[in-house]
């Protein structure tokens, strides 16, 4: 049974079935859904002044699952980071950033597979610089990143899943150190796929029960590594060992749970299985960052800590910086930057016409402005596309 109520009248456990507003109108990813969270109820209270539950759909009422299911994360909310340059100042030094990192890895990866150890100079410079330059601009290196053409898998994945870290533990506002420690665990946590046969990592087919078992046995590769690396930080291998951990239990190595796996290892394991989905891997195709995102809300309180899940959606947004959105015009454009307070209305370059040609000169959008489409239309985005599936990349953005 449907009933009107005010916001004030809310209760955790109610099924929220509609507003008073379009669902399109406020940062809400889902039309329809469990009230949960105090995130939830704060953005209710924001934007609407009543909602309709469904009493057949609701469970029992109790706390939010950040007090029943969930410890309070550690670290959180200790720095408040402010954007000190636009997105197009910063490009520059992000590119910089990216490809000292680039570099950085191909070394070191090329290191361990001749059985040498890691520089550790080198990389504890990669991660600086590239933690100055988001904490400067969180969006610039995101950009940079899901343009560039990867040079390996391996590296790609290494680069970004850091850059993904960095940017995530910035917006929960961990101190500058923890900010580094998280670059660092994301940048080295897979170095031990080197120690794996490269037709196992490259299999299509489904792995067969050994073959997983061997996969699973990066991780402790990965902290033989790094415990025998001269120079890095003695809490480097353990932190790189979390990002398999699950919130529930079900993950490896350990089997750890909850609080055990700390705020790091959870952002890890987010940012993992964000950047996993959303790339091209040997044996499944990316989806779109908007599905990926629907994915690991589904997952919240099982495989991952709730409150971090929610968190990380509103950290890259509904449209993730670097996405490929098509617009209501059928135009297709690059999203270059957040706006804060509008999630679903983002900066946007538009760089391909309707019928998929290089567009010059380029738009840029502002679509928390409402710029025209048409003299009847705004311009808002219709879908998002999977990385890579409009052949759009950073010969197509001029800043």
């Amino acid at each position: 049974m449907k009933k009107k109520i005010s916001v004030a009248e809310l209760r955790y456990g109610m099924y929220v079935w509609e507003l008073d507003r379009p669902w399109t109108d406020t940062p809400f990813m889902f039309q329809g859904w469990v009230l949960e969270t105090p995130d939830q109820l704060e953005t209710l209270r924001k934007y609407c002044s009543y909602v309709y539950v469904d009493s057949e759909r609701s469970v029992a009422v109790g706390p939010p699952a950040t007090e029943a299911g969930a410890a309070p994360l550690p670290g959180v909310g200790k720095v408040r980071y402010v954007e000190r340059v636009a997105v197009e100042a910063e490009l520059p030094q992000a590119e910089s950033a990216y490809n000292d990192s680039q570099i950085t890895l191909q070394e070191a990866f090329k290191s361990v597979g001749a059985g040498e150890t890691l520089d550790s100079g080198q990389i504890k410079t990669a991660v600086a610089k590239t933690t100055e330059s988001i904490v400067r601009n969180p969006d610039a290196l995101v950009l940079f990143s899901k343009l560039k053409e990867r040079s390996s898998y391996l590296v790609g994945r290494a680069t970004n899943v850091s850059i993904y870290m960095i940017s995530f533990a910035r917006f929960l506002g961990l101190s500058p150190e923890d900010i580094e420690k998280a670059g660092m665990a994301g940048l080295l946590q897979d170095v031990g796929n080197l120690r794996l046969p490269r037709e196992l990592l490259e299999k299509r087919e489904r792995l067969t029960p050994a073959e997983f078992a061997q996969i699973k046995g990066h991780v402790k590769h990965a902290v033989d590594i790094l415990g025998a690396a001269p120079g890095l930080p003695s809490w480097l291998p353990k932190l790189a060992a979390l990002h398999h951990e699950r919130f529930d239990g079900s993950g490896y190595p350990e089997g750890l749970s909850g609080a055990a796996i700390g705020t790091i290892g959870g952002i890890a394991g987010i940012v993992d299985t964000f950047d996993a989905l959303t790339t091209k891997r040997p044996y499944a195709a990316p989806v779109p960052p908007s599905t990926a995102l629907g994915m690991l809300h589904k997952m919240r309180g099982k495989a991952f800590h709730p409150e971090l899940v929610e968190q990380f959606i509103r950290c890259i947004g509904i449209f993730p910086v670097g996405s490929v959105v098509e617009l209501n015009s059928g135009e297709v454009g690059i999203v270059i930057a957040q706006n804060v307070e509008k999630r679903l209305q983002p900066r946007v370059m538009v760089v391909r016409t309707p019928e998929g040609l290089p567009l010059r000169p380029q738009k840029l959008l502002d679509l928390s402005k409402a710029p025209k489409a048409t003299p009847d239309e705004t311009y808002r985005i219709r879908r998002t596309l999977e990385y890579g599936q409009a052949a759009v990349g950073l010969k197509d953005l001029f800043l």
